[in-house]
């Protein structure tokens, strides 16, 4: 058995490591260098799928100058990567960062929502219409009764989700016919 110095060892784990690192974290390291500062703060690598790179743009703008120049980058890309890039495809999705947008949303339970029938259908006691009119009927009373305490739209005087009034200031029916 042959003893080898630490140095020799930390050699051959520092190839092993360099060989075992993702193509995309590599890209990670190298994209600010490459595409240069101005670049990289307007633009977000999202992923490689079959060789072809995804990267987020913070306008649309941004995308379409990029794809213009898109083959230059790949050359410039590709002396970085072990294994090289096909494409790039710039797009503003995914630029807004996930995570915060959905601590952002309000989170509506199903049985807010306008829609829910829920307790309706499932109660053992009440037995579905079997006239037309007699579930149009059935249908308005529900509705009614969910609308009862929203605010009204000041033109039409129509029952509105609070939502609407403070997105359009009015009903989605009257703001449909603003435009």
């Amino acid at each position: 058995m042959s003893l080898k110095s630490i140095n020799d060892i930390l050699g051959v784990l520092e190839k092993q490591a360099k060989w075992q690192e993702q193509p995309f974290q590599r890209l990670l390291k190298c994209w600010p260098e490459v595409v240069g500062s101005v670049v990289a703060a307007n633009t977000r690598p999202l992923s490689i799928q079959r060789d072809v790179l995804s990267v987020a743009t913070s306008s649309a703008a941004w995308a379409q100058n990029l794809t213009f120049g898109r083959t230059s980058l790949l050359l410039k890309l590709n002396k970085n990567l072990p294994t090289p890039l096909v494409d790039i495809r710039f797009s503003t999705a995914g630029w807004q960062n996930p995570s915060l947008e959905r601590k952002q949303q309000q989170t509506v339970s199903p049985h807010e929502h306008p829609s829910y029938l829920g307790d309706e259908i499932n109660r053992p006691d009440v037995t579905p219409a079997k006239d037309v009119n007699a579930a149009f009927g059935h249908w308005t009373k529900i509705m009614r009764s969910r609308s009862h305490g929203l605010p009204l739209c000041p033109q039409c005087q129509s029952p509105t989700p609070p939502g609407e009034l403070q997105r359009w200031e009015v009903c989605s029916v009257c703001a449909a016919k603003q435009f």
